[in-house]
């Protein structure tokens, strides 16, 4: 299995060095010196033709001489020779390789005909490799030092993972300074085989790692990476210094990795989907990393600030702010407490300058107030070192206060010998302890945005306002008669009718391809009008004289139409015009644009914020990948500036908030179900209390892309609600049942369901008896990753009443090889056939999705399910006080095995 391949890659006890050397300064050198000299307990083969023994151990000319299996083979030759050696590693049974190779696909056509001889013996033989181009890895816990690096990491809880060598050598240096230890080290490199995701997914189950922390160049596969993300994020966090922000910055990545550094806000929007947390620096990386692992994660982002100076005070509100915190309001009760135990002429708020004599008991009192203020999330405390100063003192009175605290509590103590001592007795306190005041801000807000992000994984988004049904078949119709024409821009008029046929409210018009015929439908729509020139080849359409507003008659109208028709032909003379566009001439207070942009990495994105012609002045946007539910749209808008405007201010009335989210909601729709979309630009989109229309779109089309029918979804990152899983049933009392995929929005209905569980039905269930289900866990029930896990529910309708009345679900494992079958159904729906339905039906979704087995567990007195099992042909194995079921349903694919043929 995968899992157990990258077990013995990590935990080697057989290692052979292809490129092993005794010439000094060689990396074959380095990494035969590295891991006979740190003391790794496993047994190393040294390969080299040329020697009989390397820095005294005995050298082998080729793989197939080596007296032990392999389980990691480490490969430092030049690139040409590298294929040949990967495809011997797979002929004696490799488990693992590390390439530290370069010459790939980073230096063109050549190395990419490497890469992909490479890839093809690691598929014939089930290998995984890491690499190329890489410094190696290194694990502390078996002083396993894998690389040419030349110091060996200090042991601890971070999984670091980097793509630059060169970096690592020099965070390797500032660990030992810092006294960072790590689970894993590991330089990836290239990553044709072994990628973020494979990492995240096996460091996530590693209960070694309290965290991972990776520096990123580029993405190759985004789907893989979001989805293991998602899976560990809400239990390790996942931090990311993501490189190449720049143009400039860009083009040097792709030119270190081969591959597309992405555009950056889009890199934002997918991290936060994910729970991701993004950094901007080294020393920022492994500050939030160390203060996760030391302290609560805030509850909101409103600090405290207690300094004995007033300047880093003043600099902490300023980072604070600019990086979207808020001071923290004290509250009347803390400011009075705070004036008796305070000297006189303190701040008498926030930051809270306790001046610069104060003395430990102060310190310390002034933190007790804070813990215990309720407008408080986070405490910042700040210390520089004067003449009457006790700085280890002080630091001792605040770890006493710290201690079971449930608040963020950060410190700086600013200054190098006088504050050392005090700094380790906070950190020995679980207190992290920074050099500056804005970087105990910034790790702040970085800790709460991780918490909002989370958040945003956990909550449980709000009904669509009604039911939604585009017009898919129109849609299909539109796109394929544009595409017919050899053509990728849509007129206007087309662009709107793509919007209309998704229920997005469109401006009334028309399209008018004489004069009467524009006359006629101005007459219908209503004056005053708009009118601009239909033609795919004028996208600027004021240019060219194609538009003309406010106008008021029929007359005036059909002199419009003439003008219109005249002033584009005059300038565009081999324009292709389809006629012209009569709508309604609206105004609405409020302008938005909602756009998509596809990624090269991330595919289809969404822009939403303020719209109009200062579009890029003001640059007022952000950015959400599909797709997207209520709540999720709702953050999109609330990430905006706009948003404190269009919800209503200063007594002006606000828009319908629900129905921008529903619009989002349904254009994220569009994009899924049309992977030929390349660009869509709705702007403006006018809204005010009366409502919201589109005034004017664009629609750019792919023609290069083929829809794959088998997986209409590839285009995305992030899997879509399977509706292909929905299907009708009848109970045995001819009851007709809904069953389909759980949704996030099913929370309130899987909670009742919960209610109507005998103690029985219970234990059969969990095992044990459950009171009060929590939101946490009916969140992990109702918000799945479709690509790692599948719920179905059989949905009952009883007197307009929707219920569930069960659920199965298949819990894969990361590599999508095994996966858990669980089964409930509510107690009024047992013995009507259900079970059974459930049962098959999982079955053939684990099929069709490629799991080779599933796997239960059953206590012993539940013999419906024994039963159901024994039909299905499980096999059945007797366990403490029940039954291990498993059942394969796809056989794994064959890998050539050692010395075959």
């Amino acid at each position: 299995m995968i899992t157990k391949k990258l077990t013995k890659l990590f935990n080697p006890e057989v290692i052979a060095i292809i490129g092993a050397s005794a010439k000094e300064g060689s990396v074959g050198h380095s990494l035969m010196k590295n891991i006979i000299g740190s003391g790794f307990d496993g047994i190393v083969y040294p390969i080299n033709p040329k020697r009989t023994n390397v820095l005294g151990v005995k050298a082998y000319a080729r793989l197939e001489d080596v007296p032990d299996k392999i389980d990691l083979a480490i490969i430092a030759t030049p690139a040409h020779t590298v294929p040949a050696i990967v495809e011997d590693c797979g002929i004696v049974g490799v488990s693992g390789v590390l390439l530290i190779s370069a010459g790939f696909a980073e230096i063109g056509e050549e190395g990419k005909k490497l890469t992909r001889q490479i890839m093809a013996s690691l598929r014939k033989y089930g290998m995984r490799l890491i690499g190329p181009n890489c410094l190696g890895f290194i694990k502390p816990a078996i002083k396993l030092n894998a690389s040419f690096a030349n110091k060996m990491a200090l042991p601890g809880k971070i999984a670091f993972i980097s793509q630059s060598g060169a970096l690592c050598t020099a965070i390797l240096d500032w660990s030992i300074e810092q006294n960072v230890g790590f689970s894993h080290f590991v330089s990836i490199g290239s990553m044709i085989d072994v990628s973020f995701h494979d990492l995240i997914d096996y460091f996530g189950s590693d209960p070694q790692t309290s965290s991972i922390v990776i520096y990123m160049e580029s993405l190759t596969d985004a789907r893989s990476f979001l989805s293991a993300a998602r899976a560990f994020a809400r239990n390790k966090p996942i931090i990311v210094l993501k490189v190449g922000k720049s143009p400039e910055g860009a083009q040097a990545a792709m030119s270190h990795t081969g591959s597309l550094a992405g555009n950056d806000l889009v890199f934002d929007a997918a991290f936060k989907r994910a729970g991701v947390i993004r950094v901007d620096t080294v020393k920022e990386l492994f500050n939030i990393a160390q203060s996760l692992s030391m302290q609560e994660r805030p509850a909101g982002n409103k600090l405290a600030i207690i300094t004995n100076a007033g300047g880093p005070g003043v600099i902490a509100t300023d980072t604070l702010i600019a990086k979207g915190g808020l001071l923290a309001t004290l509250s009347e009760e803390t400011i009075t407490e705070l004036n008796r135990h305070l000297p006189p002429y303190w701040s008498k708020n926030n930051p809270i300058d306790v001046l610069g004599d104060a003395r430990a008991e102060q310190y310390q009192k002034a933190v007790e107030l804070c813990v215990k203020d309720k407008n408080i999330d986070g405490i910042l405390i700040i210390l520089t070192p004067q003449a009457m100063t006790k700085p280890t003192e002080i630091a001792k009175k605040v770890a006493e206060i710290s201690r079971g605290c449930r608040k963020t509590v950060l410190a700086s103590w600013m200054g190098a010998e006088d504050i050392a001592a005090g700094k380790k007795v906070l950190e020995s306190n679980n207190i992290p302890v920074y050099e500056t005041p804005e970087s105990a801000v910034k790790c702040f807000i970085h800790m709460y945005d991780y918490s909002r992000n989370l958040e945003i994984l956990h909550e449980t988004p709000s009904q669509i306002p009604h039911e939604f049904i585009p017009d898919k078949v129109a849609t299909q119709k539109l796109i394929k008669d544009v595409l017919a024409d050899n053509r990728t821009v849509m007129t206007e008029f087309e662009a709107k009718q793509l919007l209309k046929n998704y229920r997005i409210p469109v401006i009334k018009n028309g399209l008018a391809k004489t004069e009467e015929e524009a006359v006629r439908l101005a007459d219908n729509i209503g004056y005053p009008l708009v009118m601009k020139i239909a033609s795919p080849d004028i996208i600027h359409k004021t240019d060219v004289g194609g538009v003309i507003l406010n106008i008021p008659n029929r007359e005036d109208a059909r002199k419009a139409f003439i003008r219109i028709l005249a002033s584009s032909r005059e300038k565009v003379p081999d324009a292709d015009i389809r006629g012209v566009l009569v709508e309604q001439m609206l105004k609405r207070k409020y302008e938005l644009i909602i756009g998509c942009k596809r990624d090269p990495i991330f595919g289809p994105t969404i822009v939403f914020g303020m719209g109009g012609v200062a579009v890029e002045v003001f640059k007022d946007t952000t950015v959400g990948l599909p797709p997207l539910n209520m709540a999720l749209a709702m953050r999109m808008i609330e990430d905006t500036k706009i948003y404190r405007l269009i919800k209503g201010y200063r007594g002006m009335p606000g828009v319908d908030i629900s129905s921008v989210q529903f619009l989002l909601y349904k254009f994220a729709y569009l994009l899924m179900d049309f992977p030929q979309i390349l660009d869509i630009d709705i702007n403006p989109f006018g809204v005010d209390e009366r409502g919201g229309v589109v005034l004017d779109a664009k629609v750019l089309l792919d023609d290069k892309v083929k829809v794959d029918i088998e997986h209409p979804n590839k285009h995305l990152v992030i899997s879509p609600y399977p509706s292909e899983y929905i299907s009708d049933f009848t109970l045995a009392n001819g009851k007709k049942v809904v069953l389909r995929p759980i949704k996030p929005e099913d929370e309130l209905m899987e909670k009742e369901m919960f209610s109507k569980f005998s103690e029985r039905t219970q234990k059969f269930r969990f095992f044990q008896l459950i009171k009060n289900i929590s939101h946490e866990q009916l969140v992990r029930y109702t918000q799945i990753d479709y690509d790692r896990e599948i719920a179905i529910i059989a949905e009952v309708t009883e007197n307009n009443h929707k219920m569930m009345a069960g659920v199965v679900r298949l819990i894969a494992d990361q590599y999508n090889e095994t996966a858990e079958f669980a089964i409930v159904i509510a107690d009024p729906w047992h013995n009507l056939g259900l079970g059974n339905k459930f049962t098959d039906y999982i079955c053939k979704i684990a099929k069709s999705r490629g799991i080779q087995k599933i796997y239960a567990n059953i206590l012993a007195e539940n013999h419906i399910m024994l039963h159901m099992f024994r039909k299905r042909g499980f096999e059945m194995t007797k366990i403490d006080e029940g039954y291990y079921a498993e059942l394969v349903i796809n056989k794994p694919p064959e890998t050539k095995m050692a010395n075959e043929g």
